[in-house]
């Protein structure tokens, strides 16, 4: 049996956070496969060195001096490496490397990825585990897409040769060498990829968090963890924002069936939450989670027998296509079809795409409504239960919220429903208390 553990900034920020790390890994002969983040911050008022290391590469681009910035981040690390009672000077031949890279202008990237590189130095050397650099297993093509399968081929072969290994998380390389990393929360990815190439039993990914939360506790106070939640489930709310983990870390491992559990590395005797493929328990409550975000905008489009003319929603997102402008949520009727787009990008190409519209779809009206938030409400339990979606709008109603939009999938694992910005934390919160407080 073999697990993957990937380590976030928060639990690698000090060296008293990395002897938390070293007691759970040590605690399970199975955790052979670690993978670190940069350190992140140590206090609210503290920097993440990713961001030290950005801030300190656009002086060398700009042909500035930045020697104090580049010392300051290598105190950090030699904060650690004191307080682990590691060897003095074992960073000291890297830092030379970077000074002179970030002096060449190596690019931002490579500033970037320093960050999990050192950190995965000292790990490796604070275990005692073969250190393994990330840019020799994770490939990218010239346009800096993730090659999946050629990274797949090389890291397994690579880790068959060792039994106990730290890969840094975040990047990777170009076939020419250039370092690229993935986007933030990218050593998700890694730890995914790496649980994949390994065919770990389980990929535990530990955070300052005991696992997923029903609802965002800046909107709900304390709400309830979730015990077990599917690869599907996860799915629809890291789509309206749902950020436990970076939703690209889903798909290597959801290819071959591997569980991922999300832990707390400040209390590491809590079970967490798995992420799963499926499975026959049923949740504690009907839905498994509520997740949305602001600034939508809705373009309601009108237009008589809509229903039986061939390819008018492909003309009306041709529309926006041509003003390079995403569809969020695409609701419809027998005579009208809605389109719900991001505000931001829409407002300035507003009245483009209305003209487009026009001259595509002829529609017979088209009216705009500002301001909206979208919101899921997911879960597997209720395709079992009856009057889901009336028990959604009892809630809205009782708290006199005017509900835009409605709309539930196919597949019967979620309700996406549309309200204004301003009724959005108070809508959360209703749905919350019908499902969840009222049984709690």
């Amino acid at each position: 049996m073999s697990k993957v553990v990937k380590f976030g900034g928060s639990s690698l920020a000090s060296a008293e956070q990395f002897q938390k790390v070293g007691n759970i890994i040590r605690a399970d002969k199975d955790r052979r496969y670690v993978v670190p983040s940069a350190p992140g911050k140590r206090n609210s008022k503290d920097t993440k060195v990713t961001d030290m290391l950005y801030g300190c590469y656009a002086l060398a681009e700009a042909g500035k001096s930045f020697d104090k910035e580049l010392k300051q981040i290598k105190a950090r690390y030699e904060e650690i490496i004191s307080g682990l009672g590691l060897e003095a000077g074992l960073l000291d031949k890297e830092f030379e490397t970077i000074k002179a890279q970030f002096a060449a202008k190596a690019g931002s990237d490579y500033a970037a990825s320093r960050g999990e590189y050192l950190n995965g130095i000292i790990m490796a050397a604070y275990l005692g585990f073969q250190f393994l650099d990330a840019a020799e297993v994770i490939f990218f093509d010239e346009n800096g897409e993730f090659m999946a399968e050629k990274t797949n081929e090389v890291l397994s072969a690579r880790m068959a040769e060792y039994e106990n290994v730290v890969l840094p998380g975040f990047y990777g390389a170009k076939l020419d060498g250039t370092v690229k990393t993935f986007s933030r929360g990218g050593s998700d990815i890694t730890g995914s990829i790496l649980a994949r190439a390994v065919q770990a039993n389980i990929y535990e990914n530990w955070t300052d968090v005991s696992g997923v939360l029903l609802a965002d506790p800046r909107i709900v106070k304390n709400p309830v963890g979730i015990n077990t939640i599917t690869y599907k489930e996860l799915r629809e709310l890291a789509y309206m924002g749902f950020s436990v983990l970076h939703e690209d870390a889903l798909f290597p491992v959801r290819t071959s069936g591997i569980p991922i559990n999300i832990r707390n590395t400040n209390r590491p005797e809590d079970d967490g939450t798995m992420i799963v493929e499926s499975t026959c328990k049923q949740p504690e409550f009907t839905i498994t989670g509520i997740a949305g975000k602001k600034g939508f905008v809705s373009i309601n489009i009108e237009k008589d027998k809509m229903n039986s003319e061939v390819g008018f929603g492909r003309k009306v997102l041709q529309a926006f296509e041509e003003n390079g402008i995403n569809f969020e949520h695409m609701p419809s009727g027998i005579d009208t079809l809605s389109v719900f787009v991001h505000q931001p990008e829409f407002e300035g190409r507003e009245q483009h795409v209305l003209s487009d519209l026009h001259r595509l779809a002829k529609p017979d009206s088209i009216e705009i409504d500002a301001d909206l938030a979208l919101i899921a409400v997911v879960g597997r339990g209720m395709k079992s239960n009856r009057g889901v979606a009336a028990r959604v709008l009892a809630s809205l109603a009782h708290k006199n919220i005017n509900i835009k939009m409605i709309d539930q999938g196919s597949s019967e694992l979620n309700i996406i429903l549309g309200v204004t910005n301003a009724d959005f934390e108070q809508a959360i919160q209703a749905i919350y208390d019908i499902f969840v407080s009222t049984r709690l």
